[in-house]
Formats: C-alpha cells, sequence, structure tokens
C-alpha cells in the first residue's frame, strides 16, 4: 500500500491544528516552511530516496528550542518579542536535516517550570484525552499535539519529569535520555545540571529513532528482547503512596502482564536514597537555583511579568545561599553512584509515571494551594530520575477511562537498551 503523500499529511495536520480541541495547543505555526520541507521529502520519496526514518515525519517543536528566523519565547510573556534566533538548536538542527517536516512551536508551562502544563500567557491546551483535564508539563503543547495525531512527534525536554508526566497524562510514548546524550546547546535552560532533551511519540519505536538522531547515533532497528527471565525490580514504598485507585490497578494490571510473559518482578526499595535526595534539595533546591541565576535580571526588574506560580518556585533558589547549592550539588554526586549500584541488579525498575491521572484545569487555576500540592505530587515518581541521571520511558498503560503511565528506569547511559525493553513490553502490553 502506497503511504500517503507527506503534502498531504501536512495539510491535514495544519487543518486539524486550527480545530477546537488543538485550542492553545501551537505558539507558532509554520506552515510556508513546513509545505517547503514536505515537498522536498515528496520528491525525495519519487525518486527513491530516503534521509532514514525521520524524513516526512511531521514535527512539532516545544517553544524552548530555538528555530531559526523565529523568537525562543520558552512559554514567557516577557520573551514573546525577543530578537529571532539565528540559527536551529543543535537538536532541532538534527531532525530538519533528517528530513523532518517542522509544523511549529509549541505551548508550555512558563520556562519549564512546571509538571501540569498550565500557562496563563497563552492559554492552557486541553488533554487529548479530555479538553478539560491538564496536559501535563512542562512539553504540555507538544504531547498534545501528538496525542490528537497532529505530529508524529515532538521536541521536548524533561528536568523533573516534563516529557513523561504529559505522556503519561495523554496516553503516549515519552522518553528522558541521560543528560549528557543530546546536546543543549540552542535550548532554553531551566536547570543546568538536570534539563535532558527527549522525544514524545506515539510509539517507542518512533521515540528511538528520534533519539538517536538527536544524539548523533545511526538510527537502527532495536534489538529483540524476550521478556521472560527480564529482571524488573518494583520499588515499593514512598513512591507508591498516595495512588489513585485507579493507577494502581492500571500499574497492578500491567505488572501481572510481564509476569506471565515470563518477567522476573522483585520488590525493593529505593526509599532510603529518595530520602536522601529529598534532604539534599532541601539544603538547596538545584533547579530553582540554577532558574534563579538564569533569571536573576528579570526578577529585579519585572517581578509582574511572571507567572506567580513559576516566580514563586524560582524565589527558592533566589534566597538559597550559594553554600546551599554547592552542598547539594555535592551531595547529588555522591549520591549517583549509589542509585546506580542499586539498579545494577534490574535490568529495569517498574512504577507508576505519575501517582494520579490527569486533573482538571479549572479548580488548578483557581487555588494556588491546590495547584502546589498537585504538582508536588504530579513530579514525584520522575524528578529522582532527573536527579540520579538515569534514563526513565513512561509507556501508556491499558486503560478503559483517563490514561495512566508505566514508568521504566534504566541504568545510566543505557538508553538504547531501555527502548529495546521498552518495546517489547509495550507490544505485550498492546497485545493484552
Amino acid at each position: 500500500m502506497t503511504p500517503p503523500a507527506v503534502r498531504d499529511k501536512l495539510e491535514a495536520a495544519l487543518e486539524a491544528s486550527e480545530a477546537p480541541a488543538a485550542r492553545h495547543v501551537f505558539t507558532v505555526r509554520m506552515p510556508k516552511t513546513a509545505r517547503a520541507e514536505a515537498d522536498a521529502a515528496d520528491a525525495r520519496r519519487k525518486a527513491g530516496l530516503s534521509l532514514g526514518p525521520l524524513d516526512g515525519k511531521i514535527v512539532s517543536v516545544k517553544d524552548l528550542f530555538d528555530i531559526a528566523g523565529s523568537p525562543t519565547p520558552a512559554g514567557s510573556a516577557m520573551l514573546r518579542n525577543a530578537p529571532a534566533a539565528t540559527k536551529d538548536a543543535v537538536a532541532v538542527a538534527r531532525i530538519r536535516r533528517a528530513g523532518a517536516v517542522i509544523i511549529g512551536r509549541t505551548n508550555m508551562s512558563e520556562f519549564a517550570y512546571s509538571g501540569l502544563g498550565l500557562n496563563p500567557h497563552y492559554g492552557t491546551p486541553g488533554n487529548a484525552a479530555a479538553h478539560d483535564r491538564a496536559p501535563g508539563g512542562s512539553t504540555s503543547g507538544g504531547a498534545v499535539s501528538v496525542g490528537l495525531g497532529i505530529a508524529d512527534f515532538t521536541l521536548g525536554t524533561d528536568t523533573g519529569g516534563s516529557t513523561r508526566i504529559p505522556a503519561a497524562f495523554n496516553g503516549i510514548v515519552g522518553f528522558k535520555p541521560t543528560s549528557t546524550r543530546i546536546p543543549k546547546e540552542g535550548c532554553f535552560p531551566l536547570s543546568y545540571a538536570l534539563d535532558s532533551i527527549g522525544p514524545l511519540a506515539r510509539t517507542v519505536a518512533d521515540c528511538a529513532a528520534a533519539d538517536a538522531i538527536m544524539a548523533g547515533d545511526e538510527p537502527s532497528t532495536l534489538p529483540a528482547v524476550d521478556l521472560a527471565g527480564l529482571r524488573i525490580g518494583v520499588p515499593r514504598g514512598l513512591m507508591f503512596e498516595a495512588l489513585e485507585p485507579e493507577v494502581s490497578e492500571a500499574f497492578e494490571a500491567g505488572l501481572a502482564s510481564l509476569v506471565k510473559a515470563g518477567a522476573r518482578v522483585v520488590e525493593m526499595s529505593i526509599d532510603d536514597l529518595i530520602l536522601a535526595m529529598r534532604e539534599a534539595l532541601a539544603i538547596g533546591p538545584i533547579a530553582a537555583c540554577e532558574a534563579a541565576q538564569i533569571h536573576a535580571g528579570a526578577v529585579e526588574k519585572t517581578p509582574e511579568a511572571f507567572d506567580r506560580r513559576v516566580l514563586s518556585r524560582i524565589m527558592l533558589g533566589y534566597n538559597t545561599p550559594a553554600r546551599g547549592y554547592i552542598e547539594a550539588m555535592q551531595r547529588r554526586e555522591m549520591l549517583k553512584p549509589a542509585f546506580a549500584a542499586r539498579l545494577s541488579a534490574y535490568d529495569v525498575l517498574a512504577l507508576p509515571t505519575v501517582a494520579i491521572r490527569a486533573p482538571m484545569i479549572a479548580p488548578l487555576e483557581a487555588d494556588d494551594t491546590l495547584f502546589n500540592a498537585v504538582n508536588i505530587l504530579a513530579l514525584r515518581n520522575t524528578n529522582f530520575g532527573n536527579f540520579f541521571d538515569v534514563p526513565g520511558l513512561s509507556l501508556p498503560l491499558p486503560v478503559a477511562g483517563l490514561p495512566v503511565g508505566l514508568m521504566l528506569l534504566g541504568a545510566p547511559m543505557s538508553d538504547r537498551r531501555m527502548f529495546a525493553i521498552g518495546a517489547a513490553v509495550e507490544r505485550l502490553l498492546k497485545a493484552g
């Protein structure tokens, strides 16, 4: 069967991007350049040529990546009219060279500093599964663009869960790589230490292809993984507190499917390391401290221009002494090998990506106390992956209602192995 022309796919995507369900998903659409890229992909296909697995894929890009000729607001109002970028971010340039068709820039939490995806400046995108529910953050619009079928994949970032949370909320796949895997040049930072660049897509294979291109690797078919004998650690304890019943039921059903397939599931604990992480961050909240340095000028001159909730988190770092930040960073470096050692007995850890399903938007917009509590809970199961710098993959679990995510975590630099395992788990869950 002949695949549809890329130009036809693009025109359908552009039309869908204007539909009510996609309201607030895009901050900028780029139809002129996208049409030129689509036509070039079709010409290559007609000539029997291909640039690889991304050739002709429709891609959306989070609003914090530089795209030549366009400002990079990073979800803020204060940078809306900033000078246009003179060149693409490294990750954007690599996917463009691989034949991707960039449809536009997608909405996000201001400066990537929220796990829920609300944005008072550009509006909040509705969840792909239920428009009145939060999209997850900070890669909010990007996740919804994939969930609605507008984009084949989206280019996102993850500092505490920003690819995995929106993936879980929207029923798609999201990947957080080892932080040094993909160059960050041209990506507006939240935290130099914790940021990583990762894709969200509808399949593990699409995420793996995008990751390989952005990392400068040669894309290849994922090796087959036999689930029989796979060693899966389940960190019961702090990460399983306050789970919504629907999340718990979906996770346990997924785990049962893995056991039935022959996986060796072992209950284990990381609570001591989580508590040590929390103690370190209480002394020096790393993301907040680094964000305070990045935004110091704006905090001093135009604090009213910020989303008030983002500003409150930045101020946690603004008021932290340098010695607190340094101690937190030193403790992190001591704890990372301990976490890697704990992981070494298993192929992956498995736990719910988020303790809850996508919450309603309206109550979060109306109540700062509720927003803060839900935001903390949404980030709880994902943020330790950034602190310990391990790759994490969120897969959609088979559910009848709102989406629920299954998160797999692997050893540092085991990214490609994670994709292979994830693809095997994905096949099992889809067959179930």
